[in-house]
C-alpha cells in the first residue's frame, strides 16, 4: 500500500481509515474544523454539503445537510467531544433525533511535515457497523471523502 493512499478495515464494531497526507498536521486539523474548508471536500464523489450551524468546540455541534449525485438530501448532525488542536478530534455522528449512531476518534501524527490520519469510526453494535457497510458503502464512502480531502489539501498547495 502507498502510504498516501487510503487504507480501511474492520475491527469488531468499527471502521479504521487511515491516510497519510502530504500537508502539515495544523492544516489538516483546520480543514476538518473550518465549515469553508468542510464545504469542500466533505462527503464522498458526488456529494455536496449544507452547513446550518458550525461550532468545532467540545459540546458544539456541526448540522449539515448532505446532498447525494441522486437528489436525494440527508441530514447530519456531529457532536464535539473533544478538540485538541492541531492533533485530535472526537465526535458523535447522528442525525437529528439520534445524536450518536457512531462515534468517530481523528488522531493526526506529524511526519516531518506530512500528517499520517488514524479516523475510527465506533458503532453500538457490530450490525449497525455491517449494515453502514453493507447498505451505505461506508468503506468505500470513507476512501472517497478522504481522498477528496486530499485533492482539497493539494489545491491549497500542500
Amino acid at each position: 500500500m502507498s502510504s498516501f493512499a487510503a487504507a480501511a478495515h474492520i475491527e469488531e464494531q468499527e471502521i479504521v481509515l487511515q491516510r497519510t497526507f502530504r500537508a502539515p498536521r495544523e492544516l489538516v486539523f483546520e480543514a476538518f474544523t473550518d465549515p469553508s474548508h468542510l464545504a469542500v471536500w466533505w462527503g464522498p464523489t458526488g456529494f455536496s454539503t449544507t452547513t446550518a450551524r458550525f461550532e468545532a468546540k467540545e459540546n458544539g455541534q456541526w448540522e449539515y445537510v448532505m446532498h447525494g449525485p441522486d437528489g436525494a438530501d440527508y441530514p447530519n448532525l456531529i457532536t464535539y467531544r473533544e478538540v485538541v488542536r492541531p492533533e485530535r478530534l472526537v465526535y458523535s455522528h447522528g442525525e437529528p433525533g439520534d445524536e450518536e449512531q457512531f462515534r468517530v476518534t481523528i488522531t493526526l501524527e506529524d511526519r516531518g511535515g506530512d500528517t499520517a490520519l488514524t479516523m475510527r469510526s465506533r458503532f453500538r453494535t457490530a450490525d449497525q457497523l455491517r449494515q453502514a457497510v453493507e447498505a451505505y458503502g461506508a468503506v468505500e464512502g470513507g476512501k472517497q471523502t478522504l481522498e477528496r480531502l486530499a485533492d482539497h489539501l493539494a489545491s491549497l498547495g500542500a
